[in-house]
C-alpha cells in the first residue's frame, strides 16, 4: 500500500501493507517503510480505534543516516510496543487484543506527508473438540427429533464451523428445527477475545442407527486462506426398538445335522433383534405342554451330560411387550442326542481254530442313528458289516480283528472291540541258510551264524544239535515267529554231519538241516599239518620195526635184510618180556601179516 500527501505537490510516498496475518502467540513486526531518498523525516504510528480515534503509539526521526526512535505509549499492552532500527511496530506475543488498525504517517518537511493503514489480523487455534453424546436410552418409536450430542470447540479465533458425520458421511440438518432433524449452535466470546462455539444436533432415530458412529467436526481458519480440522471422539447411541425376529439355535459341539453326542454339554442360544436385551424364557414342550426351563437376560440355556431321554423339542420364547402384534416371539428346534452302546461279539477275547478251519464272528451295537460297522486286522480293511468270515484259516489268519462302529453325521462318536485269533497246528520252519565268506566253499575254522524260525500254536520250541543256541525270542517285524540264533565255527565234522534245527509242539515238530559241503583246510596251517603227519607216520614205523627184530632176536640174519646196516657196537640189546597185552601182540601180528607193502595202508585205514 502506498501512502500519499495531502497535497497535490507531494512527494512522500510509503511502502505499507494493508493486512497482516498472524498466529496467537507470534511475533510480528509492522512494516512502514518511505519510497525514495530524505535527508530527514518524522515517523509517527497511532492506534486507530473503532470510532475513528487515533492514538499515538510511537514516533522516530530520521537524523543524518541513522533513525532515532521511541515508544510513546503501550495503551497497556502487555508485552509493550516495541520499534526496531528500521523504524517498524513489534508486537511481540500477538493477542487478539491486537486486532486493530494502525496508522504509520511520515513527515518529510518541504517534501510533505504521508500516511498508509495497515489491518492486523490474529488466528487462534481451538482446543481439541469436545463432544457429549446422550447417556440415556432413546426410543426409535418416539415420532420427533431427539437430542443426540452436544459438541464443542473452545478458544479459537476467528469462530470455527461445526459439521456432524454418521458412518464417516456429513449429516446434512438445517438450523430450523423439524421433526426429521435440525441442529443449533451457540457464539461466546471468552474473556480472553477468543470464541467458543457450541452445536447441538437433533435426530429422528431409526433402527438402523443401532450400529452407526457418530462425531463432530471443527473447521478453523488459518492465515493465508488455510483450513484445520479438528473431529472428536466417535460415539454410539443406545437405542430402544422392540423385537421383530427371534433366532434360536444350537451352538456347539452340535453337527450340521443337528445331532449332539450323549454325554456332551449342550449350548442352546437365543436371540432377538430388539433393544436392550428383552428377557428370553426357555420351555421344552411334552405332551404338548411348556415345561420352563429357564428364564434370563443373557438368551442361553446349558444342558450338561445330555442323555438320550432329552431328545425331543426345546422353544425360547422373547418377553417383549412394545414389540408388534404380528410380531413372531417364539421359536422351537429338535434336539436329536446321538449314542452308541458298548459293541458285543460273539466270541470272546481269545478264539483259538485249529489250522484250516472256518468260522464266522457277529459284531452287535446299539446305536442312534444307525452306526455303521466294519472289520479291520492290523489297521487293514477287511469287510464292511456286522459278520466277519474266516474261511480255511492259516497262520496268516491269527492276529488282533477289530470290529469299529461309527456315525458318519457324527464324526466324533464311535466305539471298537476286537478279538485275538490263535490257530493252532504243528510249527512251520524256516531257516536263514549262510553263504561262506570265501568263494565256493567254507575253510576249516570259518564262524558262521545259523538263525532258526518257526510258528504255529502253542508256541513252538526251538533247539539245536549242537550247543550253544541262544533262547527262542519273538522274531522282529514277524507276527506270530518265534526265532533262535547258533553261532559256531565250521570243522569237518560239520561238514559231515551237518547242523539240525528243530522246532516242536503238541501238535508236531519240523526239522531242517544245515550242510556246509566240503570244508578246505585253512591255507596258513595247511604246510603244518602235512608236516606232522608224515613225522607221525615215520615214528610209528619206526617202533613197529623196532618190535619186529626184537620178536626175531637171536636168528641169523635178523633185522638185517631190508637194513643197510648193523646196529652200532656196544649198543644194548632190547629185552622183550613174554607178557605183552593182546592188543599189542594183534597189532603187531597184523602190521607183520600185512608185509612190508599192505602193513601201511591197514594203518591208514584204522587212523
Amino acid at each position: 500500500l502506498s501512502g500519499s500527501p495531502a497535497g497535490a505537490q507531494a512527494e512522500v510516498r510509503l511502502s505499507v501493507p494493508s493486512l497482516v496475518e498472524v498466529m496467537k502467540g507470534e511475533r510480528v513486526a509492522l512494516n512502514c517503510t518511505p519510497l525514495g531518498a530524505h535527508d530527514h523525516f518524522l515517523l509517527e504510528w497511532f492506534l486507530a480505534d473503532r470510532s475513528g480515534v487515533r492514538h499515538r503509539l510511537a514516533s522516530a526521526e530520521l537524523q543524518g543516516s541513522e533513525l532515532q526512535g521511541r515508544v510513546l505509549d503501550s495503551r497497556g499492552r502487555s508485552p509493550p510496543f516495541q520499534l526496531d532500527a528500521q523504524g517498524r511496530l513489534v508486537l511481540t506475543e500477538a493477542q487478539v487484543g491486537d486486532e486493530q488498525n494502525y496508522v504509520c504517517v511520515v513527515k518529510a518537511g518541504a517534501a510533505g506527508t504521508a500516511e498508509a493503514t495497515t489491518r492486523l489480523h490474529m488466528f487462534a487455534k481451538p482446543e481439541a473438540t469436545e463432544v457429549s453424546p446422550n447417556k440415556g436410552i432413546l426410543s426409535v418409536v418416539d415420532g420427533f427429533a431427539q437430542e443426540i450430542a452436544t459438541c464443542h470447540s473452545r478458544n479459537g479465533n476467528p469462530a470455527p464451523q461445526i459439521t456432524w458425520y454418521r458412518d464417516g458421511q456429513q449429516l446434512e440438518v438445517p438450523m430450523e428445527v423439524n421433526s426429521a432433524g435440525y441442529m443449533t449452535s451457540r457464539m461466546v466470546r471468552e474473556a480472553s477475545g477468543l470464541q467458543s462455539l457450541t452445536s447441538t444436533l437433533y435426530l429422528r432415530l431409526q433402527k438402523a442407527d443401532r450400529d452407526a458412529s457418530f462425531h463432530c467436526s471443527v473447521r478453523y481458519h488459518l492465515p493465508a486462506g488455510q483450513h484445520g480440522r479438528l473431529d472428536s471422539p466417535p460415539f454410539r447411541l443406545t437405542l430402544h426398538y422392540p423385537t421383530e425376529h427371534v433366532h434360536f439355535w444350537v451352538g456347539s459341539p452340535s453337527t450340521t445335522e443337528g445331532w449332539v453326542r450323549e454325554g456332551d454339554s449342550v449350548q442352546l442360544f437365543c436371540r432377538g433383534d430388539g433393544s436392550p436385551n428383552p428377557e428370553y424364557t426357555f420351555f421344552r414342550l411334552q405332551d404338548k405342554q411348556e415345561n420352563v426351563l429357564k428364564t434370563n437376560l443373557e438368551g442361553n440355556l446349558t444342558l450338561e451330560g445330555v442323555q438320550r431321554g432329552q431328545s425331543g423339542t426345546y422353544g425360547c420364547r422373547v418377553e417383549d411387550y412394545d414389540a408388534a402384534e404380528d410380531a413372531e416371539l417364539s421359536k422351537t428346534l429338535e434336539l436329536r442326542v446321538a449314542y452308541l452302546d458298548p459293541l458285543e461279539l460273539s466270541t470272546r477275547e481269545e478264539l483259538s481254530l485249529p489250522l484250516g478251519n472256518s468260522a464266522a464272528v457277529n459284531c452287535s451295537v446299539q446305536g442312534l442313528p444307525t452306526p455303521a460297522l466294519r472289520w479291520t486286522k492290523d489297521s487293514v480293511p477287511l469287510e464292511n458289516g456286522p459278520t466277519l468270515s474266516l474261511s480255511s484259516i492259516t497262520f496268516d489268519s491269527a492276529g488282533t480283528y477289530v470290529c469299529e462302529a461309527s456315525m458318519p453325521t457324527v464324526p466324533l462318536l464311535s466305539r471298537t472291540q476286537s478279538f485275538k485269533l490263535l490257530v493252532q497246528g504243528p510249527p512251520e520252519l524256516r531257516a536263514e541258510e549262510t553263504q561262506p565268506k570265501s568263494e565256493g566253499s567254507w575253510r576249516e575254522g570259518d564262524e558262521v551264524r545259523l538263525v532258526c524260525s518257526a510258528r504255529g500254536y502253542p508256541v513252538p520250541n526251538l533247539s539245536w544239535s549242537q550247543l550253544g543256541g541262544s533262547p527262542a525270542e519273538p522274531a522282529v517285524g514277524r507276527q506270530g515267529w518265534v526265532s533262535s540264533t547258533l553261532t559256531l565255527k565250521v570243522t569237518s565234522a560239520l561238514s559231515r554231519d551237518g547242523v539240525s534245527c528243530e522246532a516242536s509242539n503238541p501238535h508236531g515238530n519240523a526239522r531242517h538241516v544245515f550242510h556246509f559241503g566240503s570244508v578246505a583246510p585253512q591255507t596258513a596251517q595247511a604246510g603244518v599239518a602235512v608236516m606232522a603227519v608224515a613225522v607221525s607216520v615215520g615214528l610209528l614205523l619206526l617202533v613197529v620195526a623196532a618190535f619186529y627184530c626184537m620178536r626175531r632176536k637171536g636168528r641169523p640174519g635178523c633185522c638185517r635184510r631190508g637194513e643197510k646196516g648193523a646196529p652200532p657196537p656196544g649198543e644194548p640189546e632190547l629185552s622183550h618180556s613174554g607178557s605183552e597185552r593182546p592188543e599189542q601182540t594183534g597189532l603187531l601180528t597184523g602190521g607183520a601179516s600185512g608185509g612190508p607193502r599192505h602193513g601201511s595202508g591197514g594203518f591208514r585205514d584204522e587212523v
